[in-house]
């Protein structure tokens, strides 16, 4: 079964093996200290061998509510910010379930999965409300305290229109909540009105969450294989736990990034050749950039979608400031695969083209764009996917879960908390005259 790769060679001139070297010492007391959990955060470890310990009553609870949700409803809205729905979206994505192939196809008793409460788009929301008018529909709802402002408003907005639209033991039983074991206003509100309930781990932090309950629901109802995916994660596990950091790959990557980062490189493009990755990266953005960018350190992680955004991205990337390096994620089998046909009259001058598919173009771009890139004084580094499946999906979610916590560590701040998130909620707070936060502006 084919792995997933990580390349460094076309950047021989920016990691050399001397540097290679020099960081692998580094790399080793790093994956010690996630595994001794002896470093900052060890409290939010729950992640690192969370595939393994899941409990199979758990997932069959989960199952059970994901065949229910299936069976009665044509849409599951989820609720949540940032961990809460990011793991899900990048999984529906990723699988096509929220994209082209299911307005095409819609597979019989799989519902729309649909995200509210990660903005507070006044639109967004109405249309939303609008949306679900005539339609059946399920809540789940993601809040580790159910205060959070943005899923709460939302979750306010749409547990009134359930219990208007199936009163309230109806809207009840179609309302999921994952939340706090024991605490929070989401747990109590659970609890006083009966809603379906799943934990949000203690020991495991939003960004870290996508093989819990908050993810596992989601990703289940929309016809995902949850037990591939977590046997591929399983496989991850055991692979990543390497202690020869020189062929752990994901150790390799923790290790290039750092290096690139010491050498003035402090902003990573995750790019991608496929739409269906697009929020692939919006996940991998908060996991990176909510872990390491604390104490004024951190690389910058930022998306691009390529060859899309080489038409407005693609002059900078490739002249402009020179403190950027690629991470490019290529998937070897494509889902599908056209094959160009020749044209009698050829008046688009493509008949070049004629016999290839298209995926083998672009990969062509993919090699084109790299090269030029690396002209251009960009390093690059590539991660190569197997195949578009539930079992590579495990695997790559952890693979990027446990090279962040490596990669946190080496640069030398605690991966596993976020105390620059609350800023903006104080001054947004007092704006609106919560009480206690009025004299802070």
């Amino acid at each position: 079964m084919s792995d997933i790769k990580v390349d460094i060679s076309k950047s021989e001139a920016y990691i050399t093996k001397e540097d290679i070297e020099a960081i692998i010492p580094e790399a080793a007391a790093a994956q010690r200290m996630l595994h001794d959990k002896t470093g900052a955060g060890n409290d939010f470890l729950g992640w690192l061998e969370l595939p393994m310990n899941i409990d199979q009553m758990e997932i069959d609870r989960i199952k059970r509510c994901a065949w229910k949700i299936r069976s009665d409803s044509e849409i599951l809205v989820v609720v949540g910010i940032g961990g809460s729905y990011l793991g899900a979206k990048a999984a529906t994505e990723f699988f096509g379930a929220s994209s082209i192939s299911r307005m095409i196809k819609q597979s019989p008793g799989t519902p729309h999965i649909l995200f509210a409460g990660n903005s507070l788009s006044a639109s967004y929301h109405a249309e939303l409300l609008d949306l679900l008018q005539d339609r059946d529909v399920s809540i789940n709802v993601i809040s580790k305290s159910g205060t959070t402002t943005e899923p709460a408003l939302a979750f306010r907005l749409l547990k009134d229109f359930m219990e208007k639209k199936y009163g309230k033991k109806e809207a009840a039983s179609r309302i999921y909540a994952t939340t706090d074991a024991k605490k929070g206003a989401l747990c109590e509100l659970a609890k006083k009105e009966g809603y379906h309930t799943f934990v949000i781990p203690d020991d495991v932090g939003g960004r870290y969450s996508i093989f819990t309950p908050v993810g596992l629901l989601p990703i289940c109802t929309a016809g995902i294989n949850i037990d591939k995916m977590l046997e591929g994660a399983q496989r991850a596990v055991s692979e990543y736990s390497n202690d020869d950091i020189s062929n752990n790959e994901c150790a390799r990557y923790a290790m290039a990034r750092n290096i690139l980062y010491r050498k003035g490189k402090v902003i990573e493009l995750l790019v991608n050749y496929e739409p269906s990755l697009h929020y692939f990266a919006e996940w991998w953005k908060q996991l990176f950039g909510e872990s390491e960018g604390k104490d004024k350190k951190g690389i910058f992680p930022a998306g691009v979608d390529f060859t899309t955004d080489l038409h407005s991205m693609g002059q900078y990337i490739q002249d402009g400031l020179r403190n950027l390096f690629e991470t490019t994620l290529i998937i070897n089998e494509p889902k599908r695969n056209i094959k160009i046909k020749a044209d009698d009259t050829d008046s688009d001058g493509l008949n070049y083209l004629a016999g290839m598919d298209l995926d083998h173009i672009n990969k062509q771009a993919f090699k084109g764009t790299m090269l030029a890139h690396l002209d251009g004084g960009v390093p690059q580094i590539t991660i190569t996917i197997p195949k578009q499946d539930e079992y590579t999906f495990g695997r790559l979610i952890y693979f990027f879960e446990k090279a962040c916590g490596i990669s946190g560590y080496m640069l030398g701040v605690n991966p596993f908390d976020q105390p620059g998130v609350e800023e903006y909620k104080k001054n947004m707070f007092a704006l609106l005259g919560k009480p206690g936060y009025e004299n802070r502006m």
